[in-house]
């Protein structure tokens, strides 16, 4: 069976290549790329979404789908639309059922990657604090004491580069909260890259190299301009065996190229 999963959508001519992370008789873990939905936008249903394209060619019959008839697809969980990284679909009704009761326990281990700018204050610090969505602009979330939802998420700082401002940072929440680690982040002054909408800026190679020069009639790029997050890791005793399992997901591209340039111009 082919370890990649291949997508398109017609509508927006996008095409995706999904590495499988894990599988199994009741689970496929995918590597869900940045800048694709899990599931249908609830202000816009046109937008491609992972779940949709899915089931659409399961429906369609494809090479992938049929070489291990697959019926049924479905998540418990979701990652952000610029969030990259590890996804667990269940591939039965049973499997949905108690991968659901098991995320709903929020007993899955979850370790994600940050690359945000700001300084840390500590190698280890965890923030604590009650989520809600904002009152007036939609889709954000924003720290609320008193009507908000109990946040938890843990951080270690993985890589320092002090030269720029910058760290890379192990985060892990222990609650499941929209946009959590966003917030959290955020509300210690530390911005992830690319976050637009909680204070982040791309990443941008003119910022790191000092005789950076470029081309006469050419734009600058920025390095890094997607929100700097990644599921690389889900930690969990398998739904129907109980048996401890561990899918990772390697460090997306982009993510991998601005760590480069800024270990190689930090020294």
């Amino acid at each position: 069976m082919s370890d990649v999963i291949k997508l398109s959508s017609p509508a927006t001519r996008e095409f995706w290549e999904i590495a499988v992370l894990h599988e199994d008789e009741h689970l496929l873990a995918l590597d869900k790329p940045s800048g694709l939905l899990t599931s249908p936008d609830r202000y816009d249903a046109e937008r491609p979404n992972l779940m949709r394209l899915l089931h659409e060619a399961i429906a369609a019959g494809k090479p992938w789908a049929k070489s291990r008839n697959l019926t049924y697809l479905s998540n418990a969980h979701r990652l952000d639309f610029e969030t990259s990284g590890v996804i667990l679909l269940a591939k039965t009704k049973p499997a949905l059922v108690a991968l659901a009761n098991l995320f709903g326990t929020e007993k899955p281990e979850k370790k994600y990657l940050a690359l945000v700018r700001g300084e840390p204050l500590e190698t280890h610090f965890t923030v604590e604090v009650k989520l809600a969505p904002h009152p007036v602009k939609l889709g954000l979330m924003r720290a609320d004491f008193k009507g908000g939802k109990h946040a938890k998420t843990v951080f270690e700082v993985l890589e320092n580069f002090t030269k720029f401002g910058y760290a890379l940072l192990a985060c892990q929440p222990l609650t499941g909260r929209t946009h959590q680690i966003r917030v959290h982040a955020s509300h210690v002054s530390l911005k992830i890259v690319g976050d637009e909408l909680y204070g982040g800026k791309p990443l941008w190679l003119s910022r790191l190299k000092s005789d950076y020069r470029l081309k006469p009639g050419r734009e600058e790029r920025p390095l890094l301009a997607r929100v700097a997050l990644h599921a690389e890791q889900l930690k969990l005793n398998h739904p129907l065996t109980n048996e401890p399992v561990t899918i990772q997901a390697p460090i997306p591209k982009d993510m991998k190229v601005a760590l480069k340039y800024l270990r190689q111009y930090s020294v």
